[in-house]
């Protein structure tokens, strides 16, 4: 049995389509919302099996591999985040980079050739992480034009993984999946689905929309935290929230917060565009912490803890 595990977002999504491009197989599928990043916990083995492993923290999800491992399974593991130590196992092959200017689908696309590089580039855009996605553009020749659509498409995939449930979402990241891998070329995807393109600029629009017109609860020349309202927009949009602030402000940390059903704050932490470092040890010395080094989240943060978590932001990046 082939069983593919991979994060909700651009970069999980598109990882994926391109090694089942390559190499088509009638895979179980294993996904949920952004932060869902425990997924292995969710996998049941049997000697055998082939498991594929996209864009979820080795760290968070080592035990889980243990286990598959044990019970024999293969595992292709593929991954740019906090990773930690890294079991040595036959039947385990790792492709993991915590460089800030890599993502999961820049590894896969590497692993590929570049068989599949737009779908790469859509990953990058939506990470934000625009001259790692305009050095891979580059190289296929694109007009401007087609470099924007390809951003746009990015960013709304990646808007689209963030909620606190999949109900949040406006597509399901299984469903999205399964229609964006009969697509070799993203630019047929936009041609011939455009009401799903258009709902996703649509979504982002008015959400970011609504995000800017929170005001900061601190704010300074070096860091930033938005504590958005509890509602359906505010978890979709937090994430790339972060993104479009980051953009803007390329010298300024920033934390966008929103309430969860457990009492405490979600949080997402963007070190500034001018140095892309410190993001995941700031978020992983809370417990529900992580993240890579330009990016990363806090699941669960009580309520009680705010203050704390405000003041590691601000000693952290001045």
């Amino acid at each position: 049995m082939f069983i593919d595990v991979f994060n909700g977002d651009a970069d999980g999504l598109c990882a994926l389509v391109q090694l089942r491009l390559a190499e088509p197989r009638d895979a179980v599928l294993v996904t949920g919302v952004k932060r869902d990043i425990e997924l292995l916990e969710r996998v049941t083995v049997c000697a055998a099996d082939q498991v594929t492993v996209l864009d979820i923290s080795l760290a968070k999800n080592r035990l889980a591999l243990e286990r598959i491992l044990r019970e024999g399974a293969q595992v292709f593991y593929v991954d740019h985040h906090q990773a930690g130590y890294i079991p040595e196992h036959p039947q385990l092959k790792a492709l993991i980079n915590t460089d800030a200017g890599i993502c999961t689908s820049l590894l896969v696309n590497e692993f590929l050739n570049g068989e599949y590089r737009a779908w790469a580039v859509i990953a990058a855009f939506g990470d934000n992480l625009l001259a790692s996605a305009k050095q891979e553009a580059e190289k296929l020749m694109l007009t401007a034009g087609e470099v924007r659509k390809l951003q746009e498409l990015g960013v709304c995939i990646n808007y689209n993984s963030y909620g606190e449930s999949v109900d949040d979402l406006h597509w399901a990241p299984e469903r999205l999946y399964r229609e964006l891998v009969r697509y070799t070329s993203p630019f047929e995807f936009i041609a011939d689905q455009p009401l799903i393109y258009q709902q996703l600029q649509a979504g982002y629009a008015s959400d970011l929309a609504a995000a800017f017109k929170v005001h900061a609860d601190y704010s300074s020349a070096h860091a930033a935290v938005y504590i958005l309202p509890d509602q359906a927009w505010a978890r979709r949009v937090n994430g790339v929230f972060g993104n479009e602030l980051s953009n803007r402000y390329p010298d300024r940390a920033h934390a966008v917060l929103y309430p969860t059903a457990l009492g405490g704050f979600q949080v997402s932490v963007r070190a500034p565009q001018s140095k892309q470092s410190g993001a995941d040890e700031l978020c992983s010395s809370f417990p529900t912490g992580g993240g890579r080094k330009g990016a990363a989240g806090i699941n669960h943060l009580p309520a009680e803890q705010l203050s704390s978590f405000v003041s590691a932001l601000i000693k952290k990046y001045g």
